[in-house]
């Protein structure tokens, strides 16, 4: 690196990097460490890039590697970076560019080196390169260096949580996110959860502890915020060469080149143009928040990251913290709300909605409160709709954030009540006009249909239909195409119990006087089925017994597809749900009659809605109401993990790992 430096080729040949990984030890008051850091060369904006600067940098790590136990200039670099931090604050506020724009250098490289060593040795043998000096006398562990990698990382949250942002500052504290976020990558590089490790113990313990609750806060409102990264041009001086020595003009132009790295540098399939608009600091803060809040419990501590996930209250909210929770703050949940809605297209600003509303009661009740529920609901269901477009744990996020929501009775209610103007993005119909409760059932049906004909996973209907089955008592005014797919979903249901009959009866035939062949096994298959069958009959007669007065379209497209329940009527596993379901079908098809034949559809509703005030309700079976509460399943980290650590690795800016050395998922589960 140094003044010379003008593209990532060159990086392997450069004399600062081959000063810095070779034989010689140099003093953290070198002179040299400011010429390593006055570096500038063009920006990597994509992936090949990103994987070429990779390669320059491993070829420096491993030379360091195998010398900086006889050097220490790994130390060295990190005690040149920790002296400088010491003065970040003041700089931002006196708009010391030189001083900020060296500061990042250092952490640049620092990160680079780090990432390799992570990547190709233990935890262990990392602390040693950290640790190990050289002394006058024999070999042994540097006293005053026993804890750098702890300094490193409280001086690292102490930038992000401390420095003001500012133009010139925005780079240093992206720098400072993703560092944190390398140092915890050691978990990539193991197929199984790490539950002992000593990066953990530092974030959890000692020095790093007292600022969770800050540095959660601060990523917070990173992602809240959304700041885009300064134009290039805006951040730091020039520097220039004269003779040998270096210069550096007060009033000259800006460098461009690593300074901007991270901010603009493209990851993965993603087009630089596409960073450009988005905020690349909001995303990998994001990133950072949701791999510390699934760091697994220490023995003898819970995760104080995840405590104060859990916990943080509005910034109107008054009343006392609790003492049990040392790690609780406040924010503005309207400023929050906000970003939710606005960011949904991104897994990682999904999973924390999940999150937020799993774990944190102070936002769960915030969001069901308020009166534009559907700005966080419609985006959500345009996840579910494009499922086809979404990985299948987007898709579980969304669904299961629906089921949380569905549990509160007044959000069942509430979303009936608004009205929805053409909804450009749903493609089967035109729905010129619409509530949000009949297209949360709209979609949720699709999703179930869409599940049964192509994933067949039986997770996801079980927790479509727990969502259907939390709302069925609350259904009011149901849109007529949402009551037509209602029925038509219970139909296919029908087609396909029928049809997995008429196999097992076949192979049953065909296997009389054959003892050799073994029966396929259709039970299984007949049980799921008979399982989604009974379900979608609880939600048509939770309907109908709680709010049957308030649905005529549901009856009258019930009374269209009355043939479709004849079969079930006598069936052994459907006989008590479809005595409510017959008695109503029984008593608006007399009344229908009774009106005479070629009724238009409006003379059928205008029936149906008398005879909906008619109808003997204390004829109708009272069955328990239907509630289904969300339950993480044990050892959530088992999948929580691998999901965050997928979306770090095809999501943050302008780091790039070698898909051939991550062990904790495979490639195609991000």
């Amino acid at each position: 690196m140094g003044a010379n430096s003008s593209s990532i080729s060159e990086l392997p040949e450069n004399e600062y990097l081959q000063k810095l990984s070779g034989s010689e030890p140099i003093s953290e008051n070198d002179p040299f460490w400011n010429q390593l850091l006055s570096f500038s060369f063009t920006t990597p904006t994509n992936s090949a890039d990103l994987k070429l600067l990779e390669e320059a940098t491993i070829s420096v790590c491993k030379s360091l590697v195998e010398k900086n136990p006889r050097t220490g200039n790994l130390g060295s670099l990190i005690k040149v970076f920790l002296s400088r931090t010491k003065e970040l604050k003041i700089s931002a506020e006196c708009q010391n560019h030189l001083f900020i724009w060296q500061a990042h250098n250092a952490l640049f490289i620092i990160c680079c080196l780090l990432k390799v060593f992570i990547s190709r040795m233990s935890e262990e043998e990392l602390q040693l390169h950290f640790t190990y000096e050289e002394k006058a006398g024999p070999s042994s562990y540097g006293v005053e260096c026993e804890d750098l990698v702890e300094e490193l990382l409280c001086c690292l949250i102490q930038l992000i949580v401390e420095i003001p942002l500012l133009d010139i500052t925005y780079s240093i504290s992206l720098e400072a996110v993703t560092t944190l976020i390398v140092f915890l990558s050691c978990q990539l590089f193991h197929k199984e959860i790490l539950r002992e490790s000593i990066i953990h113990r530092y974030l959890m313990h000692g020095r790093c502890l007292p600022y969770t609750s800050r540095l959660v806060k601060t990523l917070l409102y990173n992602f809240i915020r959304q700041e885009r990264s300064p134009p290039p041009g805006t951040h730091v001086f020039q520097q220039q060469t004269d003779g040998g020595g270096l210069l550096y003009g007060i009033a000259s132009g800006v460098a461009t080149g690593l300074w901007t790295v991270f901010t603009l540098g493209g990851v993965g399939s993603k087009a630089s143009a596409q960073l450009e608009q988005c905020s690349p600091l909001a995303s990998q803060s994001l990133l950072l928040l949701l791999v510390l809040a699934n760091l697994t419990d220490a023995p003898d501590t819970p995760n104080p990251y995840r405590q104060a996930i859990m916990s943080f209250k509005n910034t109107q909210d008054n009343t006392a913290f609790s003492s049990s929770n040392p790690h609780a703050f406040q924010i503005n949940f309207n400023s929050l709300y906000t970003a939710l809605c606005e960011q949904q297209k991104s897994d990682q600003a999904t999973l924390l909605l999940y999150m937020l509303l799993h774990q944190n009661s102070n936002v769960r009740t915030y969001v069901l409160a308020r009166t534009d529920i559907e700005n966080l609901v419609l985006p959500i269901l345009e996840i579910l709709y494009h499922v086809e477009e979404r990985n299948s744990h987007h898709v579980y996020m969304a669904l299961i954030i629906l089921l949380i929501l569905t549990e509160d009775d007044g959000f069942n209610r509430s979303i009936h009540e608004v009205i929805l103007k053409n909804i450009t993005w749903y493609a089967e119909r035109v729905l010129t006009e619409i509530s949000l409760g009949s297209l949360l059932i709209l979609v949720v049906i699709r999703t179930i249909q869409y599940n049964m004909t192509r994933t067949r996973d039986k997770y996801l209907h079980t927790n479509c239909l727990a969502a259907l089955a939390n709302m069925s008592a609350q259904f009011r005014s149901l849109h007529q195409y949402a009551a037509q797919r209602i029925i038509s979903l219970f139909s296919l249901l029908s087609k396909k119990h029928n049809k997995v009959l008429e196999q097992a009866t076949q192979s049953l035939r065909g296997s009389l006087g054959s003892n050799d062949s073994p029966l396929p096994d259709y039970a299984q298959d007949l049980n799921v089925i008979e399982e989604v069958i009974r379900m979608m009959l609880e939600i048509i007669n939770s309907c109908l017994t709680n709010s049957l007065h308030h649905n005529p379209n549901l009856v009258y497209a019930l009374l269209y597809k009355r043939d479709l329940f004849e079969q079930f009527r006598t069936h052994p596993s459907f006989q008590d749900i479809m005595q409510n379901i017959d008695l109503v079908i029984s008593f608006f098809s007399c009344r229908l009659e009774q009106a005479g034949a070629e009724l238009s559809v409006e003379r059928v509703l205008e029936i149906i809605k008398q005879g909906a005030v008619a109808l003997p309700k204390d004829r109708l079976r009272k069955f328990p109401e239907l509630k289904f509460k969300y339950v993480e399943e044990e050892q959530p980290e088992e999948f929580f993990i691998p999901y965050v650590w997928s979306l770090v690795y095809n999501s943050a800016v302008a780091l790039y790992w070698n898909p051939r050395d991550i062990q904790l998922f495979t490639m195609d589960s991000g």
